[in-house]
């Protein structure tokens, strides 16, 4: 059956996303790139999260040292009127994580067996290689459906293990298709084995109904800052990967250039950690009060005054897949200043949209900014990019990729 025939026959054709890393009342700013973009595919196609959190013993005593460490979900939600799981599973903190796909899977079953004889979902939908896609996998066999997973990050680095490394593998094997957020996570996968037919890259996109320029002027009052000081703005988890302190580093030469430098730097605690407090310790041995603000968390319709209020957009990342945040970046009309590691390259692919560095080049980032500071941008040209970028193609891609799954599926079962 061809794939339009079934969508035509099928209309009603039903998913299950399947991730462990998805917002919650506990933790509100997790995964919020995998709702947006499947919350996106769900207009035209039905589907239910299943969202598992791990679950130990003891893990509420561990809070008291570490107080935002796995923070409690409720088992259903209701999000933007889709129907959002998290069933437990087993997981022991900081050890034995080569258990925690086996556990992933076996955790989640009832919520997906239930969800099978209710909902009728013809294929699961896991996001990340390992865990979920693992545990993903597992279920797809149990319940006889097809699995595609989408690679985000973490792969590359866990493929440098043999033992996940042979996870990866047998999660990206027992899966039907493996999508990629870019072209060198696919490349990821195609060393460790996959077929090259197998897999496809479909990135990301940027919301342009959240992200666009507002009047520069006008955002920096509201913000209170200098309407000539040259201002930076990190968007990101304040954790080690996101380099926010090689950015701050930076400051003490930049300042030699520009005395009123500023830099913002926008985001909390995150599932990889929380350096709130080692950021603001540096900052004070730095003597940079006057030169950093801490702006928090904030709600994704609230970035546009900061990231229109900035010049240039800087993150210093040890590795991204996609980062979503370049474009939302570039939707508001700035220069992006990165780290030539993951997919970064795939989004800054051009001089006229900002500089690529080696990581943990301190010399090549302080440079960078600099330029960034003193270049003269098109600024149309980089919002030009982003709107080329949005989510109307990437959701079409998806769907008419499910929707070859699921014919695929339905003509090996007749």
């Amino acid at each position: 059956m061809a794939a339009n025939e079934y969508f035509e026959n099928n209309n009603k054709l039903k998913l299950v996303v399947f991730t462990s890393l998805f917002p919650h009342p506990g933790q509100p700013n997790a995964g919020l790139f995998i709702r947006e973009r499947m919350f996106r595919v769900g207009r035209q196609l039905p589907l239910v999260v299943v969202a598992p959190v791990p679950w130990f013993p003891l893990q509420k005593m561990l809070r008291y040292w570490r107080p935002h460490f796995r923070p409690d979900a409720p088992y259903h939600e209701n999000q933007q009127g889709f129907e959002v799981y998290h069933p437990c599973f087993f997981s022991v903190p900081g050890v034995f994580k080569f258990l925690d796909g086996f556990f992933m899977a076996l955790g989640s079953l009832p919520t997906l067996w239930r969800l099978k004889k209710q909902f009728d979902f013809k294929i699961i939908d896991a996001h990340f290689a390992y865990p979920d896609g693992y545990a993903a996998g597992i279920l797809g066999k149990w319940l006889k459906v097809p699995v595609a997973i989408t690679l985000r990050g973490t792969e590359a680095r866990l493929a440098r293990s043999s033992l996940y490394r042979y996870f990866l593998n047998k999660a990206m094997n027992r899966a039907t298709k493996i999508f990629s957020v870019s072209d060198s996570l696919r490349k990821v996968a195609i060393e460790i084995g996959i077929p090259e037919e197998k897999t496809l890259v479909v990135g990301n996109g940027v919301d342009l109904a959240k992200f666009y320029h507002i009047d520069r002027l006008e955002a920096r009052k509201k913000l209170q800052l200098s309407k000539t000081a040259p201002v930076l703005v990190s968007v990101g988890g304040l954790c080690e990967r996101k380099g926010f302190h090689r950015v701050i580093a930076c400051l003490p030469a930049l300042i030699n250039s520009y005395p009123d430098i500023q830099f913002l730097i926008i985001g909390g605690a995150s599932a990889e950690g929380d350096w709130t407090e080692k950021l603001k310790q540096q900052v004070a041995e730095l003597n940079l009060a006057k030169h950093v603000r801490f702006l928090g968390v904030l709600p994704p319709d609230h970035l546009r005054a900061p990231l229109s209020a900035a010049d240039v957009f800087v993150l210093a990342t040890r590795n991204e897949g996609w980062a979503n945040v370049f474009l939302e970046a570039m939707a508001c009309g700035l220069p992006v200043v990165t780290t030539d590691v993951g997919g970064n390259a795939e989004v800054v692919n051009h001089e006229a949209l900002g500089k690529l560095v080696p990581f943990d080049d301190q010399q090549a980032l302080s440079a960078a900014i600099n330029y960034a500071l003193a270049n003269n941008w098109n600024r149309a040209e980089i919002i030009d990019y982003a709107h080329k970028n949005s989510w109307d193609q990437r959701v079409t891609t998806l769907v008419e990729e499910f929707t070859k799954i699921a014919a695929q599926s339905s003509e090996q079962t007749t």
